[in-house]
């Protein structure tokens, strides 16, 4: 593979003409382009479909997608191919927060967006801490055992939230906020982690970087009325069959969102989606949210024959699913907010005691895990 001496703050490009073409390399202009728009069309049916399900504008989404992932180009310095669309982990809390019914624009937006904004900047705080103290510490407060239980609580949740009117309170928002962190504290490390195993290099030294991207895209999206953005994996799907890994194709993709976004004719395309299909996209959506949190089981080869693995899980898919509602004094947390916590606390109390941190980061990866299963080992969850 071609190599480039890298120099100050941002990569460059090497022109390469076939094979690999590593993040620090480029293909001619032409075959660039299209690869570029092989990515628009891999994010477009997520980076739309989420936006309608929260009430959001889907061209005000694609817009801030394609500003957002340059944000994230330039908070990386070109060293991380990834692309940003509409975060799935906002639907659930912003369905809550704001009570939407699910059809028509979203009347209390203001209430999402602020939550979004709030998020983005906790996130933001959390890039900086991993910049300079590294990444560790979130493997050890949620190993995949936790962070599958979080994501398939919220996809057992989601159905009936999303038909269900919802209280909302400031305690409600801190919630969201919080549950949305959980889920971004392992599916951006997650993405990091996939595009480095399928590149042969780590990325880990970026993965602060990268948190802080992510963070600074979701609260300009939010602040312009977009929806929270996150990396994709239908992206990192996209790459890992071409094996074209420049992150010059990114640029491309971002401008042609943005020119989407400016474009009426575009919105009203989407706005002719019968409702019917937008439903049954929504189920097949929710299904595999859920779906997604035993897919990191897998990958990770969790071990449940531990009964710490086995109960984490048991307890928040109940209290997610059955929506388990705790009231504190005037506020109440909602389901997918108690098995977020109940998750996160119950598997430190029952985690083998002396285990060191950096024990933990790989213990359950470690059972089941074939030789040369890099790649699936260090995948995440989907967006």
């Amino acid at each position: 593979m071609a190599t480039v001496e890298k120099r100050g703050y941002f990569t460059g490009w090497t022109l390469k003409k076939e094979g690999i073409i590593a993040p620090e390399e480029r293909l001619p202009w032409g075959q660039s382009i299209f690869v570029g728009l092989q990515h628009v069309l891999a994010m477009f049916g997520s980076t739309v479909l989420a936006p309608i399900i929260m009430g959001f504008d889907p061209n005000t989404a694609i817009f801030f997608s394609g500003i957002g992932t340059l944000i994230f180009f330039f908070v990386v310095g070109g060293r991380v191919p990834s692309y940003l669309g509409s975060s799935f982990s906002f639907i659930a809390v912003v369905i809550a927060a704001t009570a939407y019914s699910g059809k028509g624009p979203n009347t209390h937006i203001d209430v999402a967006l602020g939550g979004i904004i709030a998020a983005g900047v906790v996130y933001a705080i959390i890039g900086i801490i991993v910049i300079f103290v590294g990444y560790k510490w979130i493997e050890y407060l949620m190993p995949p055992v936790v962070t599958g239980a979080v994501v398939a609580a919220i996809g057992l949740n989601l159905a009936p939230v999303a038909v269900s009117d919802a209280a909302t309170s400031q305690f409600d928002t801190w919630m969201a906020i919080v549950t949305v962190l959980a889920v971004a504290a392992a599916e951006n490390l997650g993405h990091v982690k996939a595009v480095g195993a399928m590149t042969g290099r780590s990325l880990d030294k970026y993965l602060g970087r990268a948190f802080l991207g992510d963070a600074l895209a979701t609260i300009v999206s939010a602040s312009g009325g977009g929806t929270g953005v996150t990396t994709y994996a239908e992206n990192i799907g996209v790459m890992a069959v071409t094996r074209i890994y420049s992150t010059l194709i990114f640029i491309i993709a971002a401008v042609v969102a943005i020119l989407l976004g400016f474009s009426p004719k575009f919105g009203a395309l989407i706005h002719t989606i019968p409702p019917g299909v937008l439903g049954g996209l929504a189920i097949v959506l929710f299904g595999l949210i859920a779906a997604t949190g035993g897919r990191i089981w897998v990958q990770n080869g969790v071990d449940f024959s531990k009964s710490r693995n086995l109960i984490t899980v048991a307890v928040a898919l109940t209290l997610g699913a059955g929506n388990f509602v705790l009231n504190v004094g005037t506020f109440s947390i909602g389901g997918i907010g108690t098995a977020t916590f109940g998750s996160i606390i119950l598997y430190q109390i029952l985690r083998e005691r002396g285990t060191k941190p950096e024990e933990v980061a790989t213990a359950d990866a470690a059972v089941n895990v074939e030789p040369g299963d890099k790649g699936s080992l260090e995948a995440g969850a989907g967006e």
